[in-house]
Parts: structure tokens; C-alpha cells; sequence
């Protein structure tokens, strides 16, 4: 990728995976443009801790799964950059815990909309940029396990993140001959913010039984993402890295 006026888009980039997301590409030299929905005043910090790796931000509200809202986003980043984007990390999602049977209809138009919709619209607009700009260009999306393993109490974001994993995979396809690869992270276990909140014993249920008796960090995600909008991925597309200690590779074995 050129470094020369080189900025991405993360999406949902304000906490979480997407900050650290946003913060390692700004540490590889990356100007950023981040869109959340909620704040809470991570925006104005993050602003600040771009700022002193000298480099240049532009963070904005906008709604993922809400395409004027992208487009606006889009074409504002855009004047703010005088260049089109050069990366898209769809991070943006949104999960609900409930039994398919108790599953109201509007969480799951609530998480389709972002989660799967969300990716789609941010793909589409994005993807358009950059083949007017010639360069080619790099998406990523953050999936899940729940890309090919079933969870209970999770069937609107499985149905999206599965999505998701196929959506990477059309997309490859269609873009490919502009020059733009379009890939997927699929995190396991990542302890952040959230999930601590979610479960106080998160970080020991989950590593035991993954493979590398560790749970996920931020910065691992983070890595999988610098990796594939780096040149050594220059001729990968269409595929899931999974970024999670060998968790959702292990069968259901019942010997030792």
C-alpha cells in the first residue's frame, strides 16, 4: 500500500477491538477515520492519542447500518483527506443474548442492520472510492467464531457474522480485478471492556479450553488486521484468518 497520503476506515473504532485497531494502524504510519454510534468521550481521547503518534484523524457519528450516515461519513473523511481510502476494517457490531424462541424482532433487525448490513453498505461505498481513485485498496472484516460454529443464545449474531464470512468471499470476487482484496478476521475468546463486564471470570472459563490455554487480546486482532492490509498479504483474498488459540479448530473430543 502507498504511505504516501495513506488513511483507513474503522468503523465502531472508538472502544475495544476497533480502538486498538485504530490505534496499531496509527502506530504503522496510517491516518485514520473512525465512526461510532455511542461515545461517552472515547472519541475526543482517541483524537488525542492519534495526534501524538503525528498522525491525522477524523471521528465522526455515524450509524453503520444506515446508509446515508455512511455516505455522509464517507465523503466528509474523504474531503478531510483530499484522497480516497485505502482501507475499510468493518469492526462495527452489535450482540444480544436471548433464546431463539424469546428472540424479539427487533434485536434482530437491530443486529442484522448493523452487523451484516452495516458491512455491506461500508463495503459498497468504500469500494466504489477506491476504484475511482485506481489504486486498489484492502477490506477487512471482523467476523466471529460464530462464522462456522453454533452458539446458543446468539442466532441473530451468528446468522450475521456467518454472513459476514460469506460476504468476504463475494466480495473477493468481484473486486478483485480492481486491485482490492477483501479478507476476515474471525476473533475467539478476546478479552475487552465488555466481556469483562459480561462475565468477572471470562479470562479463566476460556482458556481452558483453548488450545493455548490463553484468552485473546486486542492487539491480537490488531495484528491479524496490519498482516493482511500489509504487502506480504498482497495476493490473499477471499479468506477467514481465525484469531483464536486454536478454540474453534478443536473438535468436541471425548478422549484424553
Amino acid at each position: 500500500m502507498s504511505a504516501d497520503n495513506r488513511w483507513a476506515v474503522i468503523t465502531g473504532g472508538t472502544s475495544g477491538i476497533g480502538r486498538e485497531i485504530a490505534m496499531a494502524l496509527a502506530r504503522e504510519g496510517w491516518d485514520i477515520a473512525v465512526s461510532y454510534l455511542d461515545d461517552d468521550g472515547q472519541s475526543e481521547q482517541l483524537a488525542q492519542d492519534v495526534a501524538a503518534l503525528d498522525r491525522r484523524a477524523f471521528i465522526a457519528a455515524c450509524d453503520a447500518g444506515i446508509a446515508q450516515q455512511i455516505e455522509t461519513f464517507f465523503d466528509d473523511a474523504q474531503r478531510h483527506f483530499d484522497s480516497a481510502p485505502q482501507l475499510l476494517v468493518n469492526n462495527a457490531g452489535v450482540q444480544t443474548w436471548s433464546p431463539l424462541l424469546q428472540l424479539s424482532e427487533a434485536d434482530w433487525d437491530r443486529v442484522i442492520r448493523t452487523n451484516l448490513k452495516g458491512c455491506f453498505l461500508n463495503t459498497q461505498k468504500a469500494a466504489r472510492l477506491m476504484i475511482v481513485a485506481g489504486r486498489g485498496g484492502r477490506i477487512v472484516n471482523i467476523g466471529s467464531g460464530c462464522n462456522k460454529i453454533a452458539f446458543p443464545n446468539l442466532v441473530d449474531y451468528s446468522a450475521s457474522k456467518a454472513g459476514i464470512d460469506q460476504l468476504t468471499r463475494s466480495a473477493a470476487m468481484e473486486l478483485g480485478p480492481h486491485g482490492i482484496t477483501v479478507n476476515c478476521v474471525a476473533p475467539g475468546a478476546i478479552e475487552v471492556e465488555r466481556t469483562r463486564r459480561e462475565s468477572p471470570d471470562y479470562g479463566s472459563t476460556w482458556s481452558r479450553i483453548t488450545p493455548l490455554r490463553r484468552i485473546g487480546t486486542p492487539a491480537d486482532v490488531a495484528n491479524a488486521v496490519l498482516f493482511l492490509c500489509s504487502e506480504r498479504a498482497s495476493f490473499i483474498t477471499g479468506q477467514t484468518l481465525g484469531v483464536d488459540g486454536g478454540i474453534f479448530t478443536q473438535p468436541n473430543w471425548p478422549y484424553q
